[in-house]
């Protein structure tokens, strides 16, 4: 075992126009004075990184890996959420999805297809320039719509949808391969990736690729009724990277998953602050630990009713609280006996 590292803070909720939040210098200053080691980077964000070179400079990777050092802190990862969504959209949701990509790529599909995969293939060189070993990112969604059978779905639709999903995909693990790095799916609502099951069917069409790997984030769980713990013991061989976001899930008699088309504050599942939700981190960074979980412990705010500054705070605390310091030695080494194969034997009535 080892110890988690952290605690971390993603910083796409908190960049702004305003300081100490619109500079990649000063919102790790600030970071930093709350108590965080760690930052991940949105890599779409220009106020912190200028991905594509990241990738073909491995000067400029120096510097932006200094910039965040000079404040004290480690980048943890970089991120390709909004990215890795326009890899794979369903045509219900061009418009919606089309201000993710820059301007020249909207109202053309396929060409903010291609833009899409393309800051995929700079971000694995990014983060192989700046030292990195996982990058987060979605899967994006061919078959959300679908995903409550109504009209029954046709027969292999799903089939179909995954194998199209592997073929898009397969080739950016690869890239993701050469480079070292390994990309981290968030398993989220959606995302045609939003359990376990449509995990292992994306791992069946990318031929159970090394690389496909997993973000873990119990929020995500809660407000699906899913087992988050059980989670772990299933998939921990493939997670590498770990938000930890909190939520809560109190349904009435008036709605439940589907939320009633509601805002946030009004669902009965909810994203909440660390500490004010149900999930049950003790539990979580206890198995993370036994598992041998080498990765990082990133806080991930997102919040209906905090402010985010205050969430920030108490997120820092609370992740470094949670951290276990693993220990070298057993409980009961004060009573052990020495012993050999014959003394062994002895005592199992073998001699």
């Amino acid at each position: 075992m080892q110890t988690i590292k952290g605690p971390g803070i993603f910083l796409a909720q908190f960049l702004g126009e305003a300081a100490p939040f619109n500079s990649l210098s000063s919102i790790c200053r600030w970071a930093k004075s709350l108590g965080f080691v760690g930052v991940q980077i949105p890599s779409w964000d220009s106020r912190c990184i200028d991905l594509q070179k990241a990738a073909e400079s491995q000067t400029y990777a120096d510097e932006i890996k200094g910039t965040v050092e000079e404040a004290g802190l480690l980048i943890t990862e970089l991120s390709s959420h909004l990215q890795g969504q326009l890899v794979a959209v369903h045509p219900a949701y061009d418009n919606l999805f089309d201000g993710f990509a820059p301007e020249p790529f909207r109202n053309n599909p396929k060409a903010r297809t291609q833009w899409a995969v393309q800051q995929l293939e700079y971000a694995a060189k990014a983060s192989r320039n700046l030292g990195l070993t996982a990058h987060a990112t979605f899967s994006g969604a061919l078959l959300w719509p679908t995903i409550y059978p109504w009209p029954q779905r046709p027969a292999g639709l799903v089939e179909t949808g995954f194998q199209e999903l592997g073929r898009r995909w397969l080739p950016i693990l690869n890239a993701f391969d050469e480079q070292g790095v390994d990309l981290c799916y968030e398993i989220h609502p959606g995302e045609d990736l939003h359990d376990g099951i449509t995990y292992e069917m994306f791992l069946k069409h990318t031929n159970q690729h090394p690389r496909a790997c997993l973000l873990y984030d119990p929020s995500h769980f809660v407000l699906q009724c899913l087992d988050y713990k059980a989670y772990i013991d299933f998939y921990h061989e493939r997670i590498r990277m770990f938000h930890v976001k909190d939520a809560e899930f109190n349904p009435t008699g008036k709605q439940g998953v589907y939320g009633g088309y509601q805002s946030w504050i009004d669902r009965a599942g909810r994203f909440r602050s660390l500490g004010d939700g149900q999930v049950d981190f003790k539990s979580i960074f206890s198995k993370l630990t036994a598992y041998d979980y080498k990765g990082w412990a990133v806080l991930e705010w997102e919040c209906c009713i905090k402010h985010p500054e205050d969430g920030a705070r108490e997120g820092a605390a609370l992740i470094k609280n949670h951290i276990i310091r693993t220990t070298e030695k057993a409980f009961d080494d004060f009573a052990c006996t020495s012993s050999d194969e014959k003394f062994n034997r002895s005592v199992l009535g073998l001699s």
